[in-house]
């Protein structure tokens, strides 16, 4: 993995940004998706704003450019986040949603399954899981 380039702090406060701005502009993203009943494109914008606030934490802390993965539990350990049972669950779950929304064929099956209920739990519960991450960039 490549390290931070060598202008420095500069450049890695400049990164941590970068990916905090486009974590926001993807929960901001599931919400208007929530709203209008786009249901499986809540959980696809929730899986990466969870992603790439883990990857802001990635440049963080490891002083590192972020891997090029989606999947959550990887990019948490990578940052060194320490995950309850109970998160790590969330994350394995919301990863899915990442791998599964690339497949056109599967979206008809898919957006069967993703209710509004759903949607709306796992919005949620990515709120939560945000705000806790973000009290590990202050």
């Amino acid at each position: 993995m490549k390290s931070i380039r060598k202008n420095g702090n500069k450049k890695k406060e400049e990164d941590v940004l970068y990916w905090i701005k486009l974590s926001d502009y993807d929960i901001d993203t599931a919400e208007a998706m929530l709203r209008t009943g786009r249901y499986v494109y809540v959980l696809f914008c929730c899986q990466q704003a969870v992603e790439k606030l883990l990857k802001s934490i990635v440049v963080k802390v490891m002083n590192i450019f972020p891997p090029k993965s989606h999947d959550l539990i990887r990019l948490a350990d990578l940052a060194k986040v320490g995950l309850s049972d109970e998160q790590g669950l969330f994350f394995e779950k919301l990863t899915n949603y990442y791998i599964e929304t690339r497949y056109p064929e599967e979206m008809k099956e898919l957006s069967q399954k993703v209710t509004k209920e759903l949607a709306i739990r796992y919005f949620k519960e990515t709120q939560e899981a945000l705000k806790c991450l973000n009290q590990l960039l202050k």
